[in-house]
């Protein structure tokens, strides 16, 4: 499943939730910040959380691959 588009006609090309105008960048940006996922979900009722927590178990396989 295709959780993140690119598009150079939203928000500039910068990588969103599918679906949604929501940057990925705000996520990360939500939890560094202190917020919890509940609170980022709360603001971005576009992003579910299974999509949420898929990105996040992602970008941890990744990292943890690299």
């Amino acid at each position: 499943m295709k959780l993140i588009t690119v598009n150079p006609n939203i928000l500039g090309g910068a990588p969103v939730f599918k679906g949604t105008r929501v940057p990925v960048r705000t996520l990360f940006e939500y939890l560094e910040r202190g917020y919890s996922l509940e609170e980022f979900l709360e603001c971005f009722p576009s992003v579910t959380k299974d999509m949420a927590c898929r990105v996040l178990e992602r970008s941890e396989a990744a990292l943890l691959a690299a």
